[in-house]
């Protein structure tokens, strides 16, 4: 067998675990690396403009494909710009292995150029990290990196490859199979466990089903479906776990928290059972611990056992995978009409709707809920920058399907939402790819429009421009008496600070602007049907405020319900 060089075999086994698409950017580190790249077909590198928004690509492209996505970058402050992208995709479990230059085996060590110490740096927001010093690990590592990334709780791995290693020789040989030394997780749940949960629910008068964005990751949507219908538990989900149910169907409460319905946050409170899968008891979930579910026997299936009773004691702990377990689950449990229950929660929905003022003033919500009307019956997918923008999206776009919403939840990340469209749009080419930003989020990472157009990429950028930080300013007026400390962007015209129509027209994408409520639809249409990358600028209301709001530290039974 002929040897070839290390930057080879890293392509060959980049290649066997099926990678169709890398993101990143180049540099003297890798240029061995991006060499062999360009001369391979197999493999299709993305340029992105910043390293920040290669990691978010790769963690986009991973969420909306269920794959495990790839991003690449040199040494040093390349690096060290993915960590941003490294840590979102950390605290929301998401499958990305980032693959980094390094300086010379002989140079770590003695502050080289370009040396950063990428181990050490991404330590605590990576599943695992790799730093190959002998080119006979590589195929190896590649392997095992891409195992531990996809199984058990998802996460991030970094390859830090010496650019020495890249250049060197040996055979390829891929391993056929994997074996890590105390790294096995446990799929399937115990059964004397289910038994428990199955009884818990015959028991139980108030049952919830709690669910967060492990049942996307595990693809038990499905199951969780059919456990909620065959058993009539209503379903309330986190922010990560939206769309792992149907948000149109009866039994569905919409998300819970901080910023959820105000049923799904009564619902929880009253609840004698919680049936948590794939959520993890987040502070914005609970808000005050002491007073969270008070009168609730708690449930919680999760793969990774760290998570139970970390925040919330658990009295039914079931270590597995969400889709092996729901579907035991499914067998054993028996539905009940909980007419009571239902009628409660009914009521709720009737009184203490999602709402916001109906006037002819352009507001934010009205044009979410035009962009769903629109779309309905497309496969849309929905990614979010971070803030008000982020919270209207997830409030009131009624999402039906599994990784249809890419959003950081965990790190909140603004400048994401761009970067993961893009990511997005490569993965899933013939689905409707949206961005809904605010003003403040788009310029982290505005420079991708340049990768957008010249990839010819479809992304629909909807910015909801109120000329503020506009999270940050609503809780500057409610508790900090209206006192808008660095959170304003523009004083009075909003249109030029900056003018997105110019500059999305400067990279060569579509701008338009609407200032009236009564050119909305007529402005999306226009731009959902254009072949390229659009900017819609939403002149929005300025001082419009995401509800309900659950004050920091306060029970989630004491929203803040308001129309403005």
């Amino acid at each position: 067998m002929s040897k070839i060089t290390g930057a080879e075999i890293l392509i060959k086994s980049l290649q066997q675990e099926g990678v169709k698409h890398i993101f990143g950017y180049p540099g003297g580190s890798v240029i061995p690396l991006t060499d062999k790249l360009y001369q391979q077909k197999d493999i299709r590198v993305h340029l992105t403009r910043h390293e920040q928004a290669a990691a978010h690509a790769a963690d986009g492209y991973a969420r909306a494909t269920g794959t495990v996505g790839v991003c690449m970058t040199t040494s040093g402050p390349g690096a060290t710009n993915l960590v941003t992208g490294i840590a979102t995709a950390y605290m929301d479990s998401i499958p990305i292995v980032a693959i980094t230059g390094q300086v010379k085996c002989n140079l770590i060590g003695n502050d080289a150029f370009q040396e950063a110490d990428m181990v050490g740096i991404t330590r605590p927001i990576t599943k695992h990290n790799y730093l190959v010093k002998d080119i006979k690990d590589l195929a190896r590592v590649v392997k095992e990196a891409f195992h531990i990334a996809r199984t058990g709780r998802p996460g991030p791995v970094l390859i830090d490859l010496p650019v020495d290693v890249q250049l060197q020789e040996a055979e390829f040989k891929y391993p056929k199979t994997v074996n890590i030394k105390g790294y096995k997780p446990n799929y399937k749940g115990h059964p004397v466990q289910i038994e428990k949960i199955a009884k818990a629910i015959e028991k139980s008068e108030k049952p919830l089903l709690y669910v967060g964005g492990g049942v996307i990751l595990s693809g038990a949507s499905g199951e969780l479906t059919r456990l909620a219908r065959k058993s009539n538990i209503p379903v309330t989900t986190t922010m990560m776990g939206l769309g792992a149910f149907p948000e149109d169907d009866e039994l569905s409460l919409g998300m819970l928290g901080m910023h959820g319905t105000a049923y799904a946050n009564h619902a929880t409170q009253e609840a004698d059972l919680i049936i948590a899968v794939g959520a993890r008891f987040d502070d914005r979930v609970t808000g005050r611990l002491d007073t969270f579910a008070p009168n609730a026997t708690i449930v919680h299936i999760d793969i990774d056992p760290s998570s139970v009773s970390k925040n919330v004691p658990v009295d039914i702990p079931v270590i597995g995978d969400a889709k092996t377990v729901l579907k035991e689950l499914i067998r054993v449990v028996k539905k009940r009409p909980y007419k009571d229950w239902h009628d409660t929660i009914r009521n709720w929905k009737k009184v203490l709707p999602l709402k916001y003022k109906s006037d002819d003033k352009l507001r934010p919500q009205y044009i979410i809920e035009q962009i769903r009307q629109l779309t309905r019956g497309e496969e849309v997918i929905i990614a979010t920058e971070v803030g008000q923008n982020q919270m209207w999206a997830a409030q009131h776009f009624t999402y039906s399907d599994p990784r249809t919403w890419l959003s950081s939840g965990g790190l909140g990340t603004m400048g994401y939402g761009f970067p993961a469209a893009i990511g997005a749009q490569v993965g899933k080419p013939e689905s409707l790819v949206i961005d809904i930003a605010g003003d403040g989020s788009i310029q982290m990472n505005i420079q991708e429009l340049a990768t957008a157009v010249l990839e010819k990429l479809p992304v629909k950028i909807i910015i909801l421009n109120n000329g503020y930080l506009g999270m940050v300013r609503q809780w500057q007026e409610l508790f900090y008496s209206k006192r808008y400390a660095l959170t304003t962007l523009a004083e009075k015209d909003l249109t030029k600070c900056p003018d997105f129509v110019k500059l999305a027209e400067s990279y060569g994408a579509k701008g338009i602007r609407v200032t009236a409520k009564k050119d909305v639809k007529k402005a999306l249409k226009q731009a959902f049907k254009a072949k390229g990358p659009v900017i819609v600028d939403f002149i929005v209301e300025r001082e419009e405020n995401v509800f309900p709001m659950v004050p920091a530290g306060e029970s989630i039974s004491n929203m803040l319900h308001g129309l403005a």
